[in-house]
């Protein structure tokens, strides 16, 4: 991915890199995000009887103050960041729920709208920084546009999730492996073919929502709907504890730590 851009810093303090590096560990990290998105969600709206209105305001609540921490930081803090993607895989799939659910918005126009919202986002971003690469995270202004694209990526891969599991009947496992191997050919296409490594990325981390989410459903999901019935306690429970390992690991290890000087004003 490019980097050694002019990045045009809005606060008066250097800033390095503010996201991990793109390794395995990463994609391991975001799918079970993406997929404790999809459980905890239900959980906090169902099982804990919230409703998708109070779950919305208190999840929300959480992910402002995470996110106010997380731009306070000058660097990047695994827990910190992975804290926000987590409560934005959540926020994410309760933004879709309500649409649906509450406001009776169909998968279809949801899928389309929040398609081109991130569309729009990535064409305002790229206009003005010129560059769509998450190695060079290192302005708010570049911040900004990366957290709200991955808010929109959260959203659009929950509807589109759920519009090819439920809404086309594919069903929970058949849809993992769709998305699964949407994601294999984009890498396939970017390290044999050349794909464009940034656009493999943006690709990638798009399906890796529904990917996710299709493989909380069929865990938690009772058998009768087609799942493995270990409920959104357990599912969730098991997939937050392994977020946890490896974000504790990445902090000792700091293995996923991109090594650039910070960038001043």
């Amino acid at each position: 991915m490019p980097q050694g851009d002019h990045p045009l810093a809005s606060s008066r303090h250097p800033m390095f890199n503010k996201v991990p590096e793109i390794t395995l560990y990463f994609w391991i990290i975001k799918v079970l995000c993406t997929t404790v998105g999809e459980t905890f969600a239900d959980f906090l709206n169902m099982n804990l009887g919230l409703g998708l209105t109070n779950t919305t305001w208190l999840m929300g609540g959480l992910l402002v103050v995470a996110l106010a921490f997380e731009f306070r930081s000058r660097k990047y803090v695994p827990g910190l960041y992975w804290l926000a993607v987590v409560l934005l895989s959540i926020v994410g799939t309760l933004v879709t729920d309500n649409l649906t659910d509450n406001l009776g918005v169909s998968l279809v126009t949801t899928t389309i709208v929040f398609s081109v919202l991130l569309v729009a986002t990535f064409a305002a971003w790229y206009a003005q920084e010129k560059t769509l690469s998450v190695r060079s995270i290192t302005t708010r202004r570049r911040e900004t546009y990366y957290w709200l694209a991955i808010l929109f990526t959260f959203a659009l891969g929950t509807a589109a999730g759920d519009l090819v599991a439920e809404r086309w009947q594919v069903g929970y496992l058949l849809s993992a492996a769709l998305f699964g191997a949407l994601i294999a050919v984009a890498a396939i296409a970017h390290l044999r073919f050349k794909l464009n490594a940034i656009f493999a990325f943006w690709f990638a981390y798009i399906m890796t929502r529904p990917l996710g989410a299709s493989i909380g459903d069929y865990l938690s999901q009772p058998r009768s709907e087609g799942g493995l019935g270990l409920g959104t306690v357990g599912t969730s429970a098991l997939f937050l504890t392994a977020i946890l390992g490896l974000v504790i690991y990445l902090t000792v290890t700091r293995k996923d730590v991109i090594e650039t000087q910070p960038v001043s004003p």
